[in-house]
């Protein structure tokens, strides 16, 4: 699983995973939140965005509908209604409904075989992916800030690996704004604050299921950044991981609409910090202080001018 806050590189770390010839990338953003799970970090982030939980005794065809999993639902019930309605996804939600009710059998139904049911079903269904499903490779899924919920993650999957993406909060934060309704930056910091402290407490607790990547070291030195990658989901390292792609195609322009993130460069990260105004700037800095010199933002060149003492 991909973790990330928002406009984090979340989805441009996904897209540059996409195209390896072990990995089994899920096609956007994979939601499988439900309404079941309420903790004390409800009001921080929405549901589908969070690891579910399942009510007993459900049938595999209400557990399919208990995940949200809005992005590709929304594109295989109504396209037009779609971001990603250009895409060429050829994937008949009911054959998809239909193996993931034969994986899932007559049940009990853990919360572990309904996730794995889940990526399943979705490559057993897809038609045209670039690959097949073999025995020997990962799956990829990539849900906003997830990695909050790494520790009930790795209790179902002692095995699995976390990558959560941290990237400075100007930046991010510039990007967000391009949404129709931004966040406002007091909550944007606060969140900033939660999702990593959170996430860095789960990297202590489980060194190998759970790793912080900084989205600068992506866009600063790619293939670098993708053989710590490589290692820590334990795959080989492969030139697709440099460059963003969808079901094996290379992105060569803009990747929206799989992300806010306009471009997985360097000059992009940092020049568009200048866009925010001074309050903004200073404002980010009084909030981030302490976490971002904990991550070593001090010692990047266009960071260091907001952190270093």
């Amino acid at each position: 699983m991909i973790s990330a806050g928002f406009e984090h590189g979340g989805n441009v770390t996904h897209r540059h995973l996409d195209g390896h010839s072990q990995l089994l990338v899920y096609p956007f953003e994979s939601q499988m939140g439900n309404r079941n799970f309420v903790d004390f970090l409800a009001s921080v982030e929405r549901v589908q965005y969070r690891y579910p939980e399942f009510p007993e005794g459900l049938t595999a065809i209400e557990l399919y509908e208990q995940m949200i999993d809005e992005e590709l639902k929304t594109f295989l019930r109504k396209r037009n209604g779609s971001k990603f309605k250009d895409a060429d996804c050829q994937l008949v939600e009911s054959d998809r409904v239909a193996e993931f009710e034969r994986l899932l059998g007559s049940g009990p139904h853990s919360r572990r075989s309904v996730i794995e049911a889940f990526f399943r079903s979705t490559f057993a269904a897809w038609k045209n992916y670039y690959t097949k499903p073999a025995d020997g490779m990962a799956y990829v899924g990539y849900s906003p800030a997830i990695g909050i919920d790494a520790d009930r993650i790795v209790r179902d999957f002692p095995n699995v690996r976390i990558m959560h993406i941290v990237r400075n909060p100007f930046s991010a934060y510039r990007d967000t704004k391009r949404r129709p309704f931004p966040q406002p930056l007091s909550k944007y910091l606060i969140t900033w604050n939660i999702y990593h402290s959170t996430v860095e407490m789960y990297a202590q607790m489980h060194p190998e299921n759970v790793r912080i990547f900084r989205y600068e070291d992506l866009v600063g030195n790619k293939e670098a950044f993708m053989r710590n990658v490589a290692d820590f989901i334990g795959v080989d390292f492969e030139p697709a991981m440099l460059y963003p792609s969808w079901n094996g195609v290379e992105i060569k322009d803009q990747i929206a609409p799989w992300g806010t993130v306009l471009k997985s460069t360097e000059d992009y990260n940092a020049e568009i910090i200048d866009e925010l105004n001074d309050a903004e700037k200073a404002q980010i800095t009084h909030a981030t202080t302490a976490l971002a010199r904990h991550f070593g933002y001090d010692d990047i060149e266009y960071l260091s001018r907001f952190y270093r003492a």
